[in-house]
């Protein structure tokens, strides 16, 4: 494996580990909190550090939804599947924000400004059904009230691509 300047980063976060299963997940929290993700190309240096297969590492990422393998996102939506939500009529939300957003479940937008994502119940039942923006939740919501949230989401996106690129919003 060639040695880069981000393998050697990579290295250096690791390097305190003793090879074998016992700090994969040590190791995997490391770099998803060093970069926000856990860059592919971390996976080889991981498995050869602590002495395991890249099927090992890259089977615990793919395991835990805490570890991700892309950027995140700017803005991440992230939608309750917990049993209070359901019952308030969750699902109705989930699919207008994946119609508004044009994104399915677990995809981030093209330009990475938004992305929706599965959350598990955090005990904020009382607001149900709700979503979390960017950790903040946002509950109590009717289907009025999520196509106005995913379009007020689309048209930040929007601003933020349009200054990126020099300009205007569509």
């Amino acid at each position: 494996m060639p040695e880069t300047e981000a393998t050697l980063e990579i290295k250096q976060l690791i390097a305190d580990l003793k090879p074998g299963d016992g700090h994969l997940l040590a190791a995997l929290h490391r770099l998803q909190e060093h970069y926000g993700y856990i860059p592919p190309f971390a996976i080889p240096v991981v498995a050869q550090h602590l002495k395991l297969g890249t099927a090992r590492v890259y089977g615990t990422i793919s395991f835990y939804s805490e570890f991700h393998l892309t950027p995140p996102p700017e803005t991440t939506v992230s939608w309750c599947s917990g049993p209070a939500c359901c019952l308030k009529g969750s699902e109705n939300v989930r699919l207008i924000l994946e119609a508004v957003l044009g994104i399915k479940m677990g995809e981030n937008t093209e330009d990475n400004h938004l992305g929706l994502h599965l959350a598990q119940c955090n005990g904020t039942c009382d607001l149900a059904p709700l979503v979390w923006i960017n950790g903040r939740a946002r509950g109590r919501l009717s289907a009025a009230d999520a196509v106005r949230l995913a379009r007020e989401l689309s048209r930040k996106a929007n601003l933020r691509s349009a200054r990126k690129n020099g300009g205007s919003p569509s």
